[in-house]
């Protein structure tokens, strides 16, 4: 019997499984230009990483005052995203092999992302990380994004799992918060390491301070057989 019997892994995909941000930003910042808003950064768009396009597009009509409906700059945004993401988005490459280490002991794997289902099913297809991560949950699915637990929560429900089985592995701090909330441990690897201090951090289980850079397949799966 694997060492892991019993453990389920709830996977981020944005900045986690996969080098999506950079095309998240460009679809943001060719949205914002559209409707009045030149020369947003990608320092204006870390503070967006981790939370749900939806959540994104509030704060945007709050911050640029812009008058545009929500609705029609979600879905300008998520227009501009898929056409960015069917044409070029990279897995990394030590969680391509930590999802394969994971799915050769049979553990239980999920998708639980911010971004739509559209995006969710599209990016995983782009890469083929489709065949092993199948069940998928969109915070357009819940009735809150992170950092509320409700889409970890719903995505435990779809595995047959208990939350205190699963393992939440994220990018961002509303991820780690939202992980810490629905009573699940957390690997935590910031996409933006200088935020590795946040309290949101201080909850994580495993927290990897370097980010992608110093993540390794291995060394997650090490943990968790050590801590299983």
């Amino acid at each position: 019997m694997s060492s892991l019997a019993g453990l389920s892994v709830i996977f981020d995909l944005d900045g986690t499984l996969v080098d999506s941000e950079p095309n998240y930003y460009e679809a943001g910042r060719l949205t914002l230009a559209e409707h009045g808003v030149p020369d947003y950064t990608w320092a204006e768009h870390e503070r967006y990483v981790g939370i749900s396009t939806l959540d994104t597009i509030v704060d945007w009509r709050q911050r640029y005052d812009l008058r545009t409906p929500v609705a029609e700059l979600l879905a300008a945004k998520n227009r501009r995203y898929l056409e960015l993401a069917r044409a070029s988005t990279r897995a990394y490459p030590e969680m391509w092999k930590f999802v394969e280490l994971l799915a050769t002991e049979g553990v239980p794997m999920a998708v639980a992302s911010g971004s739509s289902p559209e995006a969710i099913a599209a990016v995983l297809a782009g890469t083929g990380l489709d065949g092993h991560l199948r069940t998928q949950v969109s915070a357009d699915e819940v009735a809150h994004g992170k950092p509320a637990p409700d889409v970890f929560l719903e995505a435990a429900r779809r595995l047959g799992a208990q939350p205190a089985d699963c393992v939440v592995v994220e990018d961002a701090a509303p991820g780690a918060a939202a992980a810490h909330a629905a009573g699940m441990r957390c690997i935590a690897l910031p996409y933006v390491p200088e935020q590795a201090d946040g309290p949101e951090f201080a909850s994580a289980d495993l927290l990897v301070r370097g980010g992608q850079a110093e993540f390794t397949a291995r060394g997650a799966y090490d943990w968790l057989t050590r801590t299983a």
